[in-house]
């Protein structure tokens, strides 16, 4: 079975999406996070993946009282990621409760501190999110591709007890044009052990399907949902399949 893991990005704390990362390129679909994280869990949803854009930019947690409100009012397992850059935002995260908090811009940018919340906080709170474009890390919001190739990043922090690896293929984010399939089998083939959550351009059930084919353990869809391209019942039906 793949684990479905509906996104919701936030700003100002509304639930919006960009396409390819641009603040520019914005829709608000809902005012009300916590209706749209309900919508969810009633469809028979259990994990919910919670981006805090104004915390990327800010270099901080800064939506938290979503986060505790989603978490407090609903039973669903949140996922935190969005600007958190010291111990303390993993504390806030995880006292508004966060199960797992989402690390990707520190894991290149300071891996010594990220490598601490691995030993601090228990691997199994932490996710890699391993932003990629033609194999390359991309971080600060995808404005900044790097040297740093993706297979190699993600074997180093495995060895330091790293399980799960969220990876977006930026070309693919917010497209709806299909996800990066060959990117993610290479990955589980290099690295057989990861729980891989693949993530950008799922745009149909059908996209569901193919990446659990392709022996993906779980996906990340956002966009497809919110333009009614993927039906809330669908998912429901594909849960309840597998």
């Amino acid at each position: 079975m793949i684990e479905i893991i509906p996104a919701i990005d936030l700003i100002d704390g509304k639930c919006v999406r960009l396409s390819q990362g641009d603040y520019n390129q914005k829709t608000v679909y809902n005012e009300n996070p916590l209706e749209v994280a309900k919508m969810f869990e009633d469809a028979g949803i259990r994990r919910l993946h919670l981006v805090d854009l104004d915390g990327a930019k800010a270099h901080h947690i800064v939506n938290h009282k979503v986060l505790e409100k989603i978490c407090s009012k609903t039973n669903l397992v949140v996922d935190f990621g969005g600007g958190l850059k010291s111990d303390d935002d993993l504390k806030v995260a995880f006292e508004c409760g966060a199960s797992m908090i989402t690390g990707g811009s520190i894991a290149v940018k300071d891996p010594e501190v990220f490598s601490s919340w691995i030993s601090k906080f228990g691997a199994e709170k932490i996710i890699l999110g391993a932003d990629v474009k033609n194999e390359k890390i991309a971080v600060g919001g995808w404005l900044e591709t790097t040297e740093v190739d993706l297979l190699p990043f993600i074997t180093e922090y495995m060895n330091k007890g790293i399980d799960k690896v969220i990876c977006t293929d930026i070309s693919k984010d917010g497209m709806l044009q299909g996800p990066a399939i060959d990117l993610y089998k290479k990955m589980l083939v290099a690295q057989p052990a990861m729980y891989l959550i693949a993530s950008g351009g799922v745009s149909s059930i059908a996209d569901i399907e193919a990446l659990h084919e392709a022996s993906v353990p779980a996906v990340i869809t956002g966009k497809a949902i919110y333009e009614g391209k993927i039906k809330l019942n669908e998912l429901t039906r594909l849960i309840i399949k597998n």
